[in-house]
């Protein structure tokens, strides 16, 4: 087998020559500035690590920045307002994530206060969030259900039905039972009862008749009491 023998002209060398220092170059350039430059880590080190400094880094320009703080501040006491305040104006979905964790961790009633101020929000995905956040604290949650099924808004009793969902306390049933008994709202109560088909026991059904005659043009209240009637005799 032959191998052609290609000739390379003088300018084409030099050319490509100039080409490779350049990239090295480059290369050297970028290489030099990512060493100057701390890491995460090392930079969060450098920065004074106290309540006051991490209150300070919590409204850093840095998403980075913010996140540690919002998690190293749970060492911290009488920071959930701080916290709930810059919740409510986060736009970075990892930080808002961290803050969630810590503030449910902390779960004092300042905390419960910031976690239902999201209720309100028209932030879906804040919203959504506090939801599953207050799911977690069925205890420390419990004394404000029923002021919050009381809301003249019906998106925030809406709303509390959904923390309802997954909120394991001994009265959820009977939250339900009040919904679909006194709630004036077709959507709240279609919420409530949705639930009622998935918890309710032998003590629902009388409010789930009484549910049926409440809306009786209503296809859909009818289709789901009738549902968790099924289901509540099924057993």
């Amino acid at each position: 087998m032959t191998l052609a023998v290609v000739n390379v002209s003088p300018i084409a060398n030099k050319k490509f020559h100039s080409l490779l220092i350049k990239t090295k170059s480059e290369i050297e350039m970028a290489l030099t500035k990512a060493a100057s430059q701390p890491t995460t880590i090392e930079d969060e080190r450098q920065r004074i690590r106290d309540q006051a400094g991490l209150l300070i880094a919590l409204a850093d320009s840095n998403p980075l920045v913010r996140r540690w703080a919002a998690r190293d501040l749970l060492t911290y006491s009488n920071v959930s307002a701080a916290l709930v305040e810059r919740l409510l104006i986060e736009t970075e979905p990892s930080v808002i994530e961290v803050i969630l964790t810590t503030l449910t961790r902390i779960g004092d009633e300042c905390a419960i206060e910031g976690l239902i101020r999201c209720l309100r929000t028209e932030n879906a995905m804040l919203r959504n969030a506090a939801i599953e956040a207050m799911k977690l604290l069925p205890d420390e949650i419990a004394p404000f259900i029923s002021h919050l099924l009381n809301d003249p808004d019906p998106d925030v009793r809406i709303f509390t039905v959904d923390v309802l969902e997954s909120l394991r306390h001994p009265q959820v049933e009977s939250w339900l039972i009040r919904v679909i008994t006194e709630d004036a709202h077709l959507n709240v109560c279609g919420a409530a009862v949705d639930l009622l088909g998935e918890v309710g026991s032998e003590c629902a059904r009388p409010a789930l008749l009484a549910l049926k005659q409440r809306f009786p043009e209503e296809p859909y209240i009818q289709f789901a009491a009738d549902l968790a009637l099924t289901r509540i005799a099924a057993g």
